[in-house]
């Protein structure tokens, strides 16, 4: 069974710097996609970064702020968050598709199949 568990949010203050991990169990994950998504309260959930292989999406508010990663030897893929502004403020998820697609790196929630449980970043001003 696939699963998946982020860890590293917390509180930080504007400026600031945060490194989220995303733990990987149940398969070998190196060709599969892997997501981040946000979801700040009352809003929808929205893409943040993903990667395939060596491509990698970011959606425009985060662009030169943050970076996707991964280990593949490790089963675990990173959200490196710096400059990091109070509406970055959310539940960060990671996800991964259950098959193998070709194209471009995929960028909705509709196109992954596995969610963690979430970690909660707050940034305060």
């Amino acid at each position: 069974q696939v699963q998946l568990v982020e860890s590293g949010g917390g509180l930080v203050q504007a400026g600031g710097s945060l490194r989220l991990s995303c733990a990987a169990s149940g398969r070998t994950f190196s060709s599969y996609a892997m997501g981040w998504f946000r979801q700040a309260p009352g809003k929808e959930r929205e893409i943040v970064a993903a990667i395939r292989s060596s491509s990698t999406y970011y959606t425009d508010s985060v662009k030169g702020r943050f970076t996707i990663s991964r280990d593949n030897a490790k089963n675990t893929v990173y959200l490196q968050m710096n400059s990091l502004k109070p509406e970055d403020t959310a539940v960060y998820y990671c996800a991964t598709e259950a098959t193998f697609r070709w194209g471009p790196v995929p960028r909705t929630s509709y196109e992954y199949d596995y969610w963690g449980q979430g970690t909660q970043v707050t940034v305060s001003s």
